[in-house]
């Protein structure tokens, strides 16, 4: 008796298994699978389309913010020691990830807020305040990109962890009471 039921259960299980697999070959051998690949290529085709796209925003946008921050280097430390335009590519990218701060380079770069003595909006870096600057070129070009990109990339660790301001050596900002000073570096003086 044991064995009858155990067959029973097997052939039972059998079936069932069997069952949908005879259906799925049934489908496929008897349905016309041209629309069908036609629909997978195009939908590969879109996807990868998308997929590269996608790619190309990124590196677009990567692109766009490299340049930004190394026009911010180029005219806030030409001339500096490669040290020095590490450190202003550093504070720029500071105030990228502080709340402070917008969340992008271009626009920390770009960044403009209302000054309440001068009544008008003054820009964060003064560079970008200028109607005409020297289009960058040369050497120091060269080395102020060199600079943003090894910050942006990360490829060195941060010297200013948390540095936010600096100023020129020179001039004696009204803000910079009120800010720790951290380094010195080149003709700048940097401020946590």
């Amino acid at each position: 008796m044991p064995l009858k039921f155990f067959s029973g259960r097997r052939s039972r299980r059998v079936s069932l298994v069997g069952g949908w697999w005879i259906n799925v070959r049934f489908f496929w051998h008897t349905r016309n699978k041209g629309p069908w690949v036609v629909a997978f290529i195009l939908l590969a085709f879109v996807s990868a389309l998308a997929a590269l796209a996608h790619l190309l925003d990124t590196f677009r946008a990567e692109r766009r913010e490299l340049t930004c921050l190394a026009l911010n280097v180029y005219y806030e430390a030409r001339g500096e020691p490669l040290t020095g335009m590490r450190a202003v590519a550093e504070v720029t990218m500071n105030r990228v990830a502080s709340h402070r701060h917008p969340d992008t380079v271009c626009e920390v770069v770009y960044e403009k807020r209302w000054d309440r003595l001068r009544k008008r909006y003054v820009g964060a870096f003064s560079w970008t305040e200028f109607d005409i600057v020297p289009h960058p070129e040369g050497a120091q070009w060269r080395q102020a990109r060199d600079a943003a990109e090894a910050v942006y990339f990360r490829r060195l660790p941060p010297a200013l962890d948390g540095a936010l301001h600096y100023h020129a050596n020179y001039i004696k900002p009204s803000w910079a009471k009120d800010q720790k000073p951290i380094a010195r570096i080149g003709g700048h003086i940097f401020y946590k």
